[in-house]
């Protein structure tokens, strides 16, 4: 189904790490021929920035000035969204271990959260946007028309990355468990737009179903609330 002009609708998919958001999101993305907005590697770029500029989350001041002068680019491509930070194509940086271990500090930043937000609402002004993150629901497009909060068993999502791992990047399932349990804690706990499940939000657990179905699922979703709102 494509759809073009006024007749769109904005996405919003929220959940946990490693519960397939950003795959399906971006399937959803293409089949509907919208745009996607992959809001975690917006937050993976601010903290692979700080890393290299020596500055760590709670260096509250030095970071708000930082991410304020902060160029950050989603370009969309035949293989996924290119991210560039200042001009610099990170979007293999951002997804080391060095990053992923420490995203969500800086995420909890107020200052990174803020402008970050409003830059995310301003791709969305337009309709037609499939963005998935942690708050998109809830904080950053409390008035898209389809959300979905996607989740799946800590042990499923731990089981996924392992199975993504190589020889030269192995670490221990039970490794994995631990560190996705405590970033669920950080994400939960903080005190700026913590992940939640918006009170309209649907929820969909993909523990027992696969990629393609949840994208279909949500597509159908989606074909139905535009309909509603086309009225």
């Amino acid at each position: 189904m494509l759809v073009h002009g006024v007749s769109r609708i904005n996405i919003a998919i929220d959940g946990p790490a490693g519960a397939g958001k950003s795959t399906v999101a971006r399937q959803v993305a293409s089949k509907l021929g919208y745009v996607y907005v992959d809001t975690g590697s917006m937050y993976r770029a601010v903290t692979l920035y700080a890393q290299r500029n020596g500055v760590s989350a709670n260096q509250s001041s030095t970071l708000q000035q930082m991410v304020e002068q902060l160029e950050i680019e989603l370009i969309p491509t035949s293989v996924g969204q290119m991210i560039l930070l200042q001009q610099e194509d990170v979007t293999a940086l951002i997804r080391t271990r060095e990053v992923t271990t420490e995203v969500s500090h800086y995420a909890s930043n107020e200052h990174v959260r803020s402008h970050l937000s409003k830059l995310q609402r301003e791709l969305a002004i337009n309709k037609g946007i499939v963005m998935d993150g942690r708050d998109i629901g809830t904080h950053v497009l409390p008035d898209a028309e389809l959300k979905i909060f996607l989740t799946a068993s800590v042990q499923e999502r731990a089981l996924r990355r392992y199975k993504e791992l190589t020889s030269d990047n192995y670490i221990p399932l039970e490794q994995l468990e631990a560190e996705i349990a405590t970033r669920d804690k950080l994400d939960e706990t903080r005190e700026i737009a913590p992940l939640i499940q918006a009170d309209d939000a649907i929820l969909i657990d993909s523990s027992y179903i696969g990629i393609d179905e949840v994208t279909d699922l949500i597509v159908s979703l989606s074909q139905k609330k535009l309909a509603e709102v086309m009225g």
